[in-house]
């Protein structure tokens, strides 16, 4: 389970668990890459809700 955070000066992707940890990233300074895990910590739960709805809705999945 993963986001990607998109930004003008490019992109990250967070593992959602066991904890949330950086996977990638391309282009975000570390002040960009710590907001972005601050804002992913905050709303995980959420995270993981949407992400759960949509993979057991989609066909094939």
């Amino acid at each position: 389970m993963h986001v990607h955070v998109s930004h003008p000066d490019g992109e990250a992707k967070f593992w959602l668990e066991p904890v949330v940890e950086l996977a990638s990233n391309k282009g975000l300074s570390a002040r960009q890459l710590r907001a972005a895990q601050q804002f992913v910590e905050l709303h995980q739960g959420e995270m993981r809700n949407v992400w759960q709805k949509w993979f057991s809705t989609q066909p094939g999945r």
